[in-house]
């Protein structure tokens, strides 16, 4: 494959089985990263193995449950043991919560799902990545948060999901300044709709249709898993070297209203 803003770097990203995550991981090997798949859909995520490898990259999946601590820190090792380091970090696995009800009908148990898998998944992440871009003396972490990790927005994610997107762009402005004379840049991707499973979904649930995803947005339509992934690859490379702490949103002008 062509290499280009990633030529030889060590790319890990989680909830690469589907959607963005899988986006992502086909435009990183497209960039020249050789690109480790975390999910903990087995099955997904070896199809987009086997879909970088018919493209011409480089990848290898691992199992992982973001939820678990020890799942997290054996993710980060089998990336260092099969590629040597870890260059560019991924924290994309997530859940929404879609459905629940309004803010006084939300159930515990949504909210702690969310908040497990949304929010602490990002901080397991981050914990074992840093560590181990400290003994490289370098690396960049992207976290998928949201446009609802930036405002309130009247669409059916409900306040845990909003409430843990808002944690992911609290933790990534906290490591970006903690890390900043490490050599390590922390930012985060906050999407508007993006056409994947989540919003097919919702709208085979008959939460929205496709016609109000795309309204949501001034330029007119939904994004497309590889334009979030496109964003993720400048933001993981040496042409973003000066962008760090930065919750980036890639939003066709939703949050600009």
């Amino acid at each position: 494959m062509a290499g280009s803003l990633l030529d030889g770097r060590t790319a890990l990203i989680t909830g690469a089985g589907s959607g963005i995550g899988a986006a992502t991981a086909s435009v990183f090997a497209r960039h020249g990263a050789k690109v480790v798949v975390a999910d903990i859909n087995e099955e997904g995520g070896r199809r987009t193995v086997a879909e970088v490898r018919a493209e011409g990259g480089e990848a290898a999946f691992t199992w992982v449950d973001v939820r678990r601590g020890d799942a997290v820190k054996a993710m980060v090792d089998f990336t260092v043991e099969r590629f040597g380091r870890l260059d560019c970090a991924v924290n994309n696995a997530g859940v929404d919560t879609a459905g629940d009800g309004r803010f006084h009908e939300v159930s515990e148990e949504s909210w702690d799902t969310s908040f497990e898998v949304n929010l602490k998944g990002v901080w397991w992440c981050m914990k074992h990545e840093l560590a181990q871009m400290l003994e490289q003396g370098s690396g960049t972490i992207v976290n998928v948060a949201s446009v609802a990790g930036l405002v309130g927005i009247e669409a059916p994610l409900v306040s845990p999901y909003i409430a843990a997107k808002h944690g992911v762009v609290g933790l990534t402005k906290a490591a970006a300044l903690e890390y900043a004379t490490s050599g390590i840049r922390v930012n985060a991707i906050c999407p508007g709709a993006v056409r994947t499973q989540m919003v097919d979904d919702l709208i085979q649930q008959g939460i929205m249709t496709l016609e109000q995803t795309a309204a949501y947005h001034p330029i007119g339509r939904y994004a497309l898993p590889a334009e979030i992934g496109e964003a993720i690859a400048w933001l993981s490379s040496d042409a973003s070297s000066f962008v760090t702490g930065l919750p980036m949103a890639v939003d066709g002008a939703m949050t600009a209203r």
